[in-house]
């Protein structure tokens, strides 16, 4: 329906839901004590929450909105943000922002986890190919995103390089359906276009220095929203190709 979620919408541990005219409501709110910092959707149409506080992975069930833990595991510094294979796999930033250091981790839709890597810096964004076969994460600090292949098994490997940055933060990261990434420049007050050979195709100005996160939606997947912080308001702009994970729940 044209319909975008966010944390923290009138306070911490909310998530709110935004119409496509502008106005919204809170449409749950979390756990006590617990604060959302990243919302992504599940095959079943389901909303997984990463709570950065109390180290879990929420499910936010479609018909009822019952919240229910998926993950939990105390040696998780946050998690942070979270991306979404095509078999329904969760994959989890999760950094250390104190030691300037991060993790990796792998959820199935039964709640198993696996720690996939724990000597990175501080990853933050992270988003998964079309085809399913590469991980991509940025590294905030670090200012650099790195690609990963994943292996039949569910284990990493590969790991180089794929764009490094000399200066300003890195944030949310999505991916259309041709596997372009839109990647948020905090700091710079842009979102970046990038091309699955890491070209920068397009650089866009949010209004704002400090973009977080952002989704590709709205009615047709043509529309990118993002959350800036510095103004603490949703900023939307066109893009050319609907978003991967709005296709996906289409297609659901």
């Amino acid at each position: 329906n044209g319909n975008v979620y966010a944390v923290n919408f009138q306070h911490q541990g909310s998530i709110g839901k935004i119409y496509p005219n502008g106005t919204g409501e809170i449409y749950i709110n979390l756990p006590t004590g617990s604060v959302g910092n990243a919302i992504r959707f599940g095959p079943a149409q389901e909303m997984y929450v990463a709570d950065y506080i109390g180290h879990n992975i929420f499910t936010v069930a479609a018909e009822d909105h019952s919240i229910k833990i998926l993950f939990h595991d105390d040696r998780m510094n946050q998690p942070n943000d979270l991306a979404v294979g095509p078999d329904g796999t969760l994959y989890a930033s999760d950094p250390n922002w104190s030691q300037g250091s991060g993790q990796l981790w792998r959820i199935g839709l039964d709640g198993g986890a696996t720690r996939l890597a724990t000597d990175m810096g501080t990853t933050n964004g992270i988003e998964v190919s079309p085809d399913g076969q590469t991980l991509y994460v940025g590294e905030s600090e670090q200012r650099t995103i790195w690609a990963f292949k994943i292996n039949d098994n569910g284990s990493l490997s590969e790991k180089h390089i794929f764009m490094q940055f000399e200066e300003h933060g890195l944030d949310g990261m999505r991916s259309d359906v041709d596997g372009n990434l839109y990647i948020t420049r905090y700091g710079a007050g842009t979102v970046l276009k990038v091309s699955p050979h890491g070209a920068v195709l397009r650089e866009i100005n949010v209004l704002g220095s400090r973009p977080s996160n952002l989704c590709l939606g709205g009615l047709d997947g043509r529309t990118a929203y993002v959350t800036e912080v510095e103004h603490r308001r949703l900023v939307r702009f066109l893009v050319d190709r609907p978003g991967l994970a709005w296709t996906r729940l289409k297609a659901n």
